[in-house]
């Protein structure tokens, strides 16, 4: 009832211009159409579109004359007037001016405009005359409300838990997609059972795939695919049931996210995708760059609309990689465009803070310098872990996990202690990188690759803590400073972190 109650309460304010972008027109009208009725006193409903006009054909092809019909109408007289699609028309010189003249007029009448259009379209020199509503997809007393009718009209065979489970899957699409779903389960099994929840989730998917925002990750990694991080690995296995609802009767809130500072390729996007696997969740990925657009208002839809789809898609892991660029993009351009990216992530980091759904944020940055200091600050993640280069052991471990991965059964011939010793400063993605490398030369050479075959390939590279030693040095200090925890107990016992740790009387010093 959110979206009635803000509806009528802007009505009874007397906010002339309304506009209401859903792509469920037939709802969102059913909804105003409740709002007039109900409301004290009851309002006229007057619905226009191009085609039609109002009723009787009034300002029929005539945006202009539309405006002119809702001037004209009683003003003694309560009416709602609803514009479907007038957003095409809203950059049309007249059209604008009409609208604002009418802005003042609508003001000291009883009479309301409501814009509905699929997608939010404010040129910025109407954006003081409008005021933006948004319609939110069906909650789940909507959802059951529904599935009540449809009981009516097939067979259900829903297990005990599953119209529930359906219910939940349902959250967070339009009901128009949620029709769809069950009729395409109704169509395809002849009935409506617990088969219906694996329909709806797809149907969630391509509503993540059609967003410009928010990608759909299949999840294939898994913690065993990451060689090392053994503190950080215990820390996400405790937190593996926290979304259930025997940890909210424990009294356990959600977890809230972590962000993974570390030097390049030493498996921090792997470990937030493994996350996902896991906990058993879906994997979103949010590129932050993307929510920035051209329009007024449409950065602030966009963000919202992020914000909708990753907690519809609750209990879920929400990927946010290299948020340093991302952030520091915002950042650095809060002048020159009217507020905007700071705006957005202002909304960003509130809802970081505040959440209570099960959106789980794994977030990945390689510079802290360019974050800017509230993405740092306490609440905003639960913890914060340094993913420093692999000791001689964790490398072992990495060297093990890629060999087994491309020769399970010759994993015996290679000397892993070696490999390991010889790839001192190397990261998760060089050692990689150099079993490609080996793999290429024997192939060429019609052989199998050997130990030595890798030991030749690293001797080619250069690995990032020659070619950046000073800035992973910065990084290293910065780690050991107190702000962050390592990821590994190799790490805190260890190189220039263990030293510091240990300098200042830390846990972690040798």
């Amino acid at each position: 009832m959110v979206f009635e109650q803000e509806l009528d309460l802007l009505i009874r304010s007397s906010y002339p211009i309304i506009y209401v972008p859903t792509p469920e027109e037939e709802r969102a009208e059913q909804l105003i159409a409740y709002v007039a009725e109900s409301g004290s006193p009851p309002r006229d409903l007057h619905i226009w579109d191009f085609v039609s006009g109002f009723e009787g054909g009034a300002g029929r092809s005539n945006p202009v004359q539309a405006l002119d019909e809702i001037e004209k109408a009683r003003p003694d007289v309560p009416a709602v007037f609803v514009m479907r699609d007038f957003h095409r028309f809203l950059e049309d010189i007249q059209v604008a001016r009409k609208l604002r003249n009418l802005a003042r007029h609508l003001r000291t009448s009883r009479k309301t405009m409501i814009i509905l259009a699929p997608s939010l379209r404010i040129p910025a020199d109407l954006a003081e005359e409008m005021t933006v509503l948004d319609l939110t997809p069906p909650s789940a007393e909507e959802i059951d409300a529904e599935l009540d009718d449809l009981l009516e009209q097939v067979t259900v065979r829903l297990s005990s838990g599953g119209r529930e489970a359906l219910v939940k899957a349902c959250q967070g699409l339009y009901m128009i997609r949620i029709r769809l779903a069950l009729a395409r389960a109704v169509a395809s099994f002849g009935r409506l059972d617990d088969r219906a929840i694996g329909l709806v989730l797809e149907e969630k998917k391509q509503r993540i795939r059609r967003t410009e925002v928010l990608e759909f990750w299949p999840v294939t990694e898994t913690l065993d695919d990451i060689g090392g991080l053994d503190i950080l690995k215990t820390w996400l296995e405790q937190r593996a049931a926290a979304f259930t609802k025997e940890a909210r009767q424990y009294g356990l809130p959600h977890p809230r996210g972590i962000l993974l500072v570390g030097i390049q390729g030493t498996g921090k996007s792997l470990s937030a995708k493994a996350t996902a696997s896991l906990w058993q969740v879906p994997l979103l990925r949010l590129d932050i760059g993307r929510l920035m657009g051209g329009l007024v208002g449409e950065s602030e839809a966009r963000t919202r609309e992020m914000i909708r789809l990753a907690e519809a898609m609750a209990p879920c892991v929400l990927f946010l990689d290299e948020l340093d660029k991302g952030f520091a993009g915002l950042g650095s351009s809060f002048v020159g465009d009217s507020g905007t990216s700071a705006r957005v992530l202002g909304t960003i980091l509130t809802w970081m803070e505040e959440k209570e759904s099960a959106v789980f944020i794994a977030a990945t940055a390689n510079s802290v310098e360019s974050l800017p200091p509230e993405v740092l600050r306490k609440g905003r993640f639960d913890e914060i872990f340094f993913i420093d280069l692999p000791s001689e052991r964790e490398r072992r471990e990495i060297f093990e996990v890629h060999l087994n991965k491309v020769r399970p059964n010759r994993i015996r011939e290679f000397d892993l202690d070696l490999l390991a010793f010889q790839s001192e400063g190397f990261s998760g993605a060089e050692i990689q990188q150099a079993i490609f490398e080996a793999m290429h030369v024997a192939f060429n050479e019609r052989r199998e690759f050997t130990t030595d075959d890798i030991i030749r390939a690293m001797s080619l590279i250069v690995p990032l803590s020659k070619t950046a030693g000073e800035r992973i040095q910065r990084l290293q200090e910065w780690a050991a400073s107190g702000r962050c925890r390592p990821a590994s107990s190799d790490a805190a016992r260890s190189g220039l972190i263990g030293q510091l740790f240990g300098e200042a009387g830390l846990p972690g010093g040798r």
